[in-house]
């Protein structure tokens, strides 16, 4: 019903369904609770940030419902407390509150090996935008459940956490701050190693910020090539341990294709990906804010 919503309290105690005369009332009180509750929330984050070194503090936290899995459960959704703090992304049942809750947390991943997308935009005249962010990245979800405002997180190993917020704002809020969290990330870090291996070689492969892409052997750690981000023309992968990397030698102009295997080629994905867009925000800090779907339809409605 558009007319009413419920309130839960972390002790579980409900408001019981809350029925208001319009619809237009009921999202009145619901965004007037919701804003509140993101104040109290932006409050605590303040105050857990005092106690946390600058390269460790909170961008931003708050709540979710989060669609469980299984074949029987697409339309069973479970409240989770979802937070982005230094290195890391955290998925709570319950909102951390001492420093040892945060190693407590239900799933922790590296905010360089995840990748954010946009789903469900449910616009003023009610017509489903579906959001493809990322081109070129499968998306393998059933969207036919009726919760406006969807988003994914997809982490390593090919798996996604799949979340729904109340309003529009928050999404646009939640997009912005994984966009963030990833570059101050991506900049913090300078470059990730990962080992692969090609034609029973071991070798490392390394996404730098500074230097882009460069492969070396794992024993000797002679470099047998390097590349710009900018060389980097496209690529393909089977969806399980193998990628192709399309770059551009610059001297003769002609495509040069790498081949490698990765235990987690995800995670190694989503990574390029990551500094790539964080490489271009760097250059081109306006790029992301065009790039930003859920900001451009919410506050334009």
């Amino acid at each position: 019903r558009s007319n009413a919503f419920e309130v839960l309290a972390l002790d579980g105690v409900s408001t019981g369904i809350l029925q208001f005369y319009t619809a237009q009332e009921s999202a009145d009180w619901l965004r007037a609770i919701s804003t509140n509750i993101s104040d109290l929330t932006l409050q605590n984050m303040k105050m857990a940030n005092k106690c946390c070194s600058p390269s460790d503090q909170v961008i931003h936290m708050g709540w979710v419902n989060e669609r469980l899995e299984g074949t029987d459960s697409s339309q069973l959704y479970k409240f989770k407390f979802l937070a982005l703090k230094g290195s890391s992304f955290y998925i709570f049942s319950t909102p951390p509150v001492s420093t040892l809750d945060w190693v407590r947390a239900e799933k922790i991943y590296n905010l360089c090996e995840v990748l954010f997308k946009i789903h469900k935009l449910w616009l003023a005249d009610d017509c489903w935008l579906q959001a493809n962010l990322y081109l070129g990245i499968h998306q393998d979800f059933d969207l036919e459940d009726q919760r406006p405002y969807c988003f994914s997180v997809m982490v390593g190993h090919g798996k996604s956490h799949y979340f729904n917020v109340e309003l529009g704002s928050e999404l646009a809020v939640w997009e912005k701050s994984f966009q963030r969290a990833i570059f101050l990330e991506v900049q913090r870090t300078g470059s990730k190693t990962y080992m692969c291996s090609w034609q029973g070689d071991t070798l490392c492969f390394t996404v730098d910020f500074a230097l882009g892409f460069t492969c070396f052997d794992s024993k000797t750690k002679n470099v047998l090539w390097r590349f710009k981000f900018s060389q980097l023309k496209g690529s393909s992968d089977d969806g399980k341990t193998r990628v192709k990397l399309l770059f551009q030698n610059l001297d003769t102009k002609q495509i040069e294709t790498k081949e490698l295997e990765f235990q987690d080629l995800t995670a190694v994905l989503h990574c390029i990906h990551s500094f790539i867009a964080a490489k271009v925000a760097s250059v081109d800090p306006v790029f992301i804010d065009n790039q930003s779907i859920a900001r451009k339809y919410m506050y334009s409605n």
